[in-house]
């Protein structure tokens, strides 16, 4: 059996109105004066003011940035960081998609240990601990209230780097599936299916562990009954609460067990033809499943009748949420894909793939994909 280690560094809070227990909680932590990081679509949906409205009722003063975009960068979290660095706050909340808390914790590296975020690229590189903080997600994708990595672009390369640290989870969770309604169709396709790849990613993993199974099970199991339901009936209160459910234990499998070749490929797409994560996932994760089955043919197949099953079915899965395709049908020439393939092979992802990838490996599954 392989070794772990294993902590839970957060405290999820799961239930519809958790949202409101957002003053309570923060007291709780001793939270006096925070930095409320919420992406624009929580400034328009109203939740961003009516979570400074509960903190401020709580007795904690509460300053919200929103001055970042989807895929935040390091010149957005620098920016995060001028705004925050004169107001003397002693917490951080996230409240958002994966975008708000990634944001949330990049900004927290570099207020509490200074330099760029490049200089936490890999894991625990913070000389100092960060801040304590609340992550809100308000849609079901990334899991990134269950992790200890902040996921940041590079400015200059568009690359992502994750940059992990202990100190870097957030302290408390609030999974209140009632703020995944209002998510627009595109955004609950994307980022359920950034969830169904953390979970079978996670399954087959080299470095899974005993622990990241129990979670990639539960997580594909929640999600993969769920995904197709809730694009089919945006209102079903117990497919949303699945789907979020799902991923945030995707995303505490990913702690123990990291990801692969379908994120490893995926990030250069991003960076080159802006190409969403979750659609380029979308277009990948069924030719990584098929590449991979020599290798771990009969993990897939616990999911699933079989590989080709499994990757049958994540091909529909795409299809149901109008993603999908093949790289071609989205901008990318033929000739980029050697390209291509040489910056997938320098993900870390990469390295815990159960078949060994390389530049080479990766330029057969852009074909595949193409």
């Amino acid at each position: 059996m392989t070794s772990f280690d294993f902590q839970l560094r957060t405290r999820a809070i799961f239930g519809t109105g958790g949202f409101s227990r957002i003053g309570e909680l923060a007291r709780e932590l001793g939270f006096r004066r925070t930095l409320l990081v919420a992406d624009r679509g929580m400034v328009k949906a109203g939740y961003a003011n009516a979570a400074v409205k509960t903190l401020e009722a709580a007795g904690v003063a509460a300053i919200p940035f929103h001055d970042f975009r989807e895929n935040p960068d390091s010149a957005m979290v620098d920016a995060g960081r001028a705004f925050a660095d004169p107001l003397a706050v002693d917490s951080l909340i996230g409240l958002g998609g994966g975008s708000s808390l990634d944001c949330a914790k990049g900004i927290n590296f570099l207020l509490t240990n200074g330099g760029t975020m490049s200089d936490y690229r890999g894991y625990g590189k913070a000389a100092r601990p960060l801040l304590p903080m609340i992550g809100i997600p308000t849609t079901a994708g990334t899991g990134s209230e269950a992790q200890s990595y902040a996921v940041i672009s590079d400015a200059a390369s568009h690359m992502k780097m994750a940059c992990g640290d202990p100190s870097a989870a957030v302290k408390i969770a609030i999974l209140d599936p009632e703020l995944t309604m209002s998510a627009p169709r595109t955004v609950t396709a994307m980022s359920g299916y950034d969830a169904i790849a953390h979970a079978v990613e996670t399954w087959v993993t080299s470095r899974r562990s005993p622990v990241s199974d129990t979670f990639s099970r539960r997580a594909w199991e929640l999600l993969s009954q769920s995904f197709e339901r809730v694009l089919a009936a945006p209102d079903d209160a117990e497919a949303r609460a699945a789907m979020l459910t799902g991923s945030h234990f995707a995303g505490i499998a990913i702690e123990q067990s990291m990801l692969g070749a379908a994120h490893a490929c995926s990030n250069p797409l991003t960076a080159r033809f802006g190409l969403a994560h979750g659609l380029a996932l979308s277009i990948l994760l069924p030719h990584v499943v098929r590449w991979n089955s020599s290798i771990v043919g009969d993990r897939y197949a616990a999911l699933d009748d079989s590989a080709e099953a499994l990757a049958t079915r994540l091909a529909r899965y795409a299809r149901a949420g109008g993603l999908g395709g093949a790289l071609h049908d989205h901008g990318v020439p033929a000739d980029a894909l050697s390209g291509l393939a040489d910056q997938a092979a320098t993900q870390w992802t990469g390295t815990f793939n159960p078949r060994p990838f390389d530049a080479a490996g990766a330029l057969e599954i852009y074909r595949a994909a193409h």
